[in-house]
This record gives structure tokens, sequence and C-alpha cells, in this order.
């Protein structure tokens, strides 16, 4: 019986048939699904790396908008409560009868 790769298969055991060559095919089988499956594994590693660097910099950028907005918060507030001063002194000014 052949291999994967159409060589020839030769029980590790040595050349004697034992009647195990199913088994030995599903032993060399789960060695490949076994390489397969830590290639896959080392990709999701790499990918939940990514991921957590992704998430940590969306947190910061989150954090830096934040601060942002209410830094315009105020600064607008600051800015209406100059307006409404400038607006106020000159009402004043206006309603008093020039001397």
């Amino acid at each position: 019986m052949s291999g994967p790769n159409g060589e020839p298969h030769v029980p590790v055991g040595g050349a004697g048939g034992n009647g195990d060559e199913e088994e030995e095919e599903e032993e060399d089988g789960d060695s490949f699904g076994e390489e397969e499956y830590a290639a896959i594994n080392s990709m999701m590693d790499q990918i939940n790396s990514c991921l957590d660097h992704l998430e940590e910099k969306n947190d910061y950028l989150h954090a830096c908008l934040k601060e942002l907005l209410e830094s315009n918060r105020q600064t607008r507030l600051e800015f209406q409560q100059q307006s409404e001063q400038q607006h106020t002194e000159a009402d004043v000014q206006g309603s008093q009868p020039p001397l």
C-alpha cells in the first residue's frame, strides 16, 4: 500500500507486517494533523496579539478623543461666558444716558 505522496508505506517497526498498517497510517495522519494544528494555533496566537494591540490603540484613541471633547466643551463654555459678559456690558453702557 502506498502513502499519501505515492511512496510505498514502510512500517516503522521494521519489515514485518503485523496487520497494524491502518493504525500506523492513522498515527502518521495524526502527526500531520498535529503539525497543522500547531501552525493554526501559532497563527491564531499572532492574530490574537494583533487584536490585543489594536484594542490598546483603540482604548488610547478613545481616551484622547474624550479629553479633546472635554477640552472643546470647556473652551466653548468659556467663550459663551465671555460673549455674554460683553453683551451685558454693551447693554449696560448703551442704556446709560450720555453725560
